[in-house]
């Protein structure tokens, strides 16, 4: 039998927030960015990312320059704040029934988000998933864990078709390709369109008005772990 693997976007999927934008209205009520101009600029980038129109790399350098300023040893006791206050309070029995059910099927567990890895690797923990493919964030100095965040992106981001590379070079990490797995991947976004037409089993998870409709076209399963979105 073939691996099963399976695959989560996280923002609106797992929690039923875009923790990348929430990250962000954080800062701005520990005093780390200017209110009112933050928030202008942040929801701009939202409502990009909404249309499938986000300039990634400009999005990742607004998004990274709090925490450049402030330090790893800061940022990270904040994210800790963060966690608990905002994050651990909105994630549901339902969609941590839906993670466990994967794990006792024995399936892999990877989260895909195109959200950055320093914001998510702690959500990400919180499910007990190991395996996350996020956007990852190049350092001043070389070396895994060395120095501390530029702002820019290294590798490719896994946003869009990104998400579809940053999966096959996953699996080619594990001499796997497409056709070696059975994969089923969860969604909110047509974004991740691409992906969804790339797996085995496309769930569209909590859907937008557009993924909801291409869903219901080609037959693709629709789950609902949340009863509204916060």
């Amino acid at each position: 039998m073939k691996p099963k693997i399976a695959l989560f976007d996280l923002d609106h999927t797992l929690i039923p927030i875009d923790s990348d934008h929430s990250w962000g209205v954080f800062t701005t009520t520990i005093g780390w960015t200017d209110p009112v101009a933050f928030q202008r600029q942040n929801d701009a980038f939202f409502a990009d990312y909404r249309a499938g129109t986000l300039d990634i790399a400009n999005y990742v350098r607004f998004a990274t320059d709090a925490i450049r300023r402030r330090g790893e040893a800061e940022s990270h006791a904040a994210h800790g704040q963060f966690m608990r206050e905002v994050v651990l309070p909105v994630i549901t029995q339902q969609a941590r029934a839906l993670v466990e059910q994967h794990r006792q099927a024995g399936d892999a567990l990877v989260i895909v988000t195109a959200t950055n890895e320093f914001v998510t690797a702690p959500i990400a923990k919180a499910f007990g998933v190991d395996e996350l493919i996020a956007v990852e964030l190049e350092r001043d100095v070389p070396g895994d864990g060395a120095g501390w965040i530029t702002g820019r992106i290294k590798g490719v981001p896994s946003e869009r078709r990104g998400k579809v590379t940053r999966v096959a070079q996953w699996l080619a990490s594990r001499g796997l390709n497409w056709s070696d797995v059975q994969t089923t991947f969860y969604t909110d976004s047509i974004n991740d369109l691409s992906l969804m037409e790339s797996v085995t089993d496309p769930v569209a998870t909590n859907p937008d008005d557009r993924l909801r409709a291409v869903a219901m076209e080609r037959g693709w399963r629709i789950l609902e772990l949340f009863s509204q979105e916060i």
